[in-house]
């Protein structure tokens, strides 16, 4: 029996109001008003040779990231490359923002202080649990999110959603690459495949028989979107068609009574939604829009970090290098960052050795090449990313028959050499329990431009101190610079000053955030830096910094208390 509309809408739809676009109208406004003019710098430099000082190594090396041929010797061998140097996205990875340089290159515009709000809140988000009775009875209070473009567009996702069966809530980040249509498929499809995995038996023989007869569905997720989170409408029932067969397997391989296990869950929906990126691609769509839209998905690529919490049990899945950091709350007040994911790249020895154990020896020296994966891809795990799971004769087949447009893309055209053994690649996540106790005061989700810009312990501390309301002053630092009386007796002014203001924003998202881009070497937010950061023209700001996503998820630690002593009764 065929769906009806109204059934895939009632599955699928948002709960919260959402809309097209994915760059607000305001920071691009104030990046045009702010585009740069000529640079005045020392004649004995060129432009480029200072811009590219700050220059960052890529995720994915390809030869439209090499401005000049005097800087190739940074990012290795590109023979292999494509020659075109017009892609529209490019494979970025940032440094570290003590690495920015704040010269002259960065010009003299100055953004306001209300300017500058403006791009910062732009994409911030707040959630906060219901309340029954005067009671919050979930371990969870509500979560505050927020995204900074580097990209245009951002590349970028972030989700957050209840799970309206189990009552646990689902928040995850997606940092894409080679283009946001793998990240933007995973921040709609992957909330459904977790969920539909945590389903009793019985629970899915109900949806099933409920398509069967045509009869309206019960919803599954409660999304909590920001009306700029995008939402593909025209592929809704692609997906709905992918998922059903899902959970159509599922019901044969389960029995009535069993009870789903959350790691299991987890782990079989990462592994399944990858799984139906790649046959989607493989056989294609007679929508000529849609076709090339699964090309697209199946081509790009994005790593995810996903929380799933319900009641004291915390669930960490990551797959790719985005991290998600616990905020323990000490005995003295004080906060302390426990890490509960690891990244997934060529500084993770278990990593190097579990990629270089999957291939033949012959390929020890060539599957990981200068920190990456055949010396292309940055992280060792990915959605999407099928340039390195497929074999070359099926890539040649795929886009034989596929549109014109694809070949366009040049991320599409080469084959990562010394290929023999594919796949390279796995969207197999890690998955990290952790039981919540009273102390564990909050989870920073974060894509890895957050964590290039910021320490986790730094990153904890900020978004603890701006909770409490507690601003604990640590020894002033000045690293390896020489400083005056007079000149620590301004800094030391300028922070004072700075603890009467520093909890105006309404989003701890948005807070953290404003350190992380306008953090000067002193450890401090410094308004003309974060100025000059957010007014770079877009082709800049990509060599400056990463996109930015974050989602701080607060916690009840009453509620949590007494749901351990329920426990252990």
């Amino acid at each position: 029996m065929q769906l009806k509309e109204k059934d895939l809408h009632l599955l699928l739809s948002d709960r919260c109001t959402s809309s097209i676009g994915v760059v607000t109208s305001a920071l691009q406004s104030v990046c045009v008003r702010a585009r740069l003019p000529a640079c005045r710098v020392p004649s004995a430099m060129p432009v480029t040779s200072q811009l590219l000082r700050a220059l960052p190594r890529s995720k994915v090396l390809a030869s439209s990231l090499l401005p000049c041929q005097q800087h190739q010797s940074q990012f290795g061998p590109v023979a292999h490359l494509p020659a075109s140097r017009k892609s529209a996205h490019m494979w970025q990875r940032r440094q570290p923002s003590r690495s920015y340089q704040t010269s002259s290159v960065l010009h003299s515009y100055i953004l306001t202080p209300p300017q500058v709000n403006s791009i910062l809140k732009a994409n911030e988000y707040s959630f906060k649990v219901p309340e029954f009775d005067g009671k919050n009875v979930s371990s969870v209070m509500g979560f505050e999110s927020n995204q900074l473009p580097a990209n245009a567009p951002i590349e970028d996702r972030r989700s957050a959603a209840t799970c309206l069966q189990t009552r646990g809530m689902l928040l995850g980040v997606f940092d894409g690459h080679a283009g946001c249509a793998c990240a933007q498929a995973l921040s709609e499809r992957l909330f459904y495949y977790i969920a539909v995995s945590l389903l009793p038996h019985n629970t899915l023989c109900e949806l099933e028989a409920a398509v069967e007869a045509g009869r309206a569905l019960s919803p599954i997720l409660q999304w909590h979107k920001h009306p700029n989170d995008y939402f593909s409408r025209e592929a809704q029932r692609l997906y709905f068609n992918s998922l059903r067969t899902y959970w159509q397997e599922l019901i044969d391989l389960t029995s009535p009574g069993d009870v789903p296990d959350t790691r299991e869950a987890l782990l079989n929906a990462f592994k399944r939604l990858d799984n139906d990126i790649s046959l989607e691609a493989q056989v294609g769509d007679p929508n000529a829009f849609l076709h090339y839209w699964v090309l697209r998905v199946a081509f790009s690529g994005a790593t995810a970090c996903v929380a799933h919490i319900d009641g004291p049990d915390l669930f960490i899945a990551n797959a790719g290098d985005a991290r998600a950091v616990l905020g323990v709350q000490e005995e003295d007040g004080s906060f302390s960052a426990h890490t509960f994911s690891n990244d997934h790249n060529a500084q993770n020895e278990s990593e190097v050795a579990r990629i270089r154990s999957e291939h033949p020896p012959s390929e020890r020296k060539t599957v990981i090449r200068q920190e990456r994966l055949l010396g292309l891809l940055m992280p060792f795990r990915a959605f999407g990313d099928v340039k390195f799971k497929w074999s070359i004769e099926l890539q040649k087949r795929v886009l034989e028959s596929g549109p014109d447009q694809l070949h366009e893309n040049e991320h599409t055209k080469f084959i990562p050499p010394n290929y023999h053994t594919p796949p390279y690649l796995t969207a197999e996540p890690e998955i990290t329990y952790h039981k919540l106790r009273p102390q564990d005061r909050f989870l920073v989700i974060g894509s890895d431009g957050l964590w290039e810009t910021l320490h986790r312990q730094e990153v904890i501390r900020i978004v603890g101190e701006y909770l409490t309301g507690v601003h604990q002053h640590q020894p002033l630092k000045v690293g390896g610079y020489r400083v005056t009386l007079g000149q620590m007796q301004g800094l030391l002014e300028e922070r004072k000053a700075r603890a009467s203001s520093a909890f105006e924003d309404q989003n701890a998202a948005t807070h953290l955030m404003r350190h992380a881009v306008g953090n000067n070497e002193f450890g401090t937010v410094d308004h003309e830096r974060l100025s000059k950061m957010l007014s770079l023209p877009e082709e800049l700001a990509r060599m400056y910094r990463d996109d930015i996503t974050i989602i701080i998820t607060q916690f009840n630690p009453h509620v949590i208390g007494a749901q351990r002593q329920e426990g252990q009764s």
